[in-house]
């Protein structure tokens, strides 16, 4: 049991090592050393570092911050944040949705018309006598004229169902 934890602590101390080169060392202008796993910053001059992370060339560092900065987000969302995204995109959901609903009741409407169309050609086809009420509200019978007009607008009508 105790060669195990011996083990462990052994290889913990393995996966610290490779931390410890990523430390900067730096004289500050007050002549205090400053310890940091972030680089000095620019104003320190080179001569006062006194132990730096790994070197990197100039063209390395560039494309790397070029692709860090793709890849990596700015900030973590806020909860703000996540409520406005939230708001939007059901908002946009809700439009969708009423567009499809929309659009699957202008079909519906649409069948329901073609329907009565083609009921209202059987009728005039058939023959028989075809009454309408005029503006009094007295029934009226269509002349020939009226059914050929009748029967010319219905066929307009069903040319757009098919």
């Amino acid at each position: 049991m105790l060669t195990y934890r011996i083990a462990a602590l052994i290889m913990l101390g393995m996966l610290a090592c490779p931390a410890a080169n990523a430390q900067y060392v730096w004289v500050d202008e007050k002549g205090n050393k400053q310890f940091s796993d972030t680089p000095p910053p620019v104003s320190v001059p080179k001569n006062r570092i006194i132990k730096g992370g790994t070197p990197i060339s100039k063209t390395e560092t560039d494309s790397s911050n070029a692709q860090d900065a793709a890849s990596a987000p700015a900030k973590p969302m806020t909860t703000a944040e996540k409520n406005q995204d939230f708001n939007k995109r059901r908002a946009e959901q809700a439009i969708k949705d009423k567009k499809a609903t929309d659009e699957q009741q202008a079909n519906a409407d649409k069948a329901n018309n073609c329907e009565r169309a083609k009921n209202y050609q059987k009728i005039l086809d058939s023959g028989v006598r075809v009454t309408t009420a005029d503006k009094n509200g007295e029934r009226s019978y269509l002349t020939d004229s009226q059914r050929e007009k009748e029967v010319a607008d219905i066929k307009k009508a069903l040319s757009d169902c098919k």
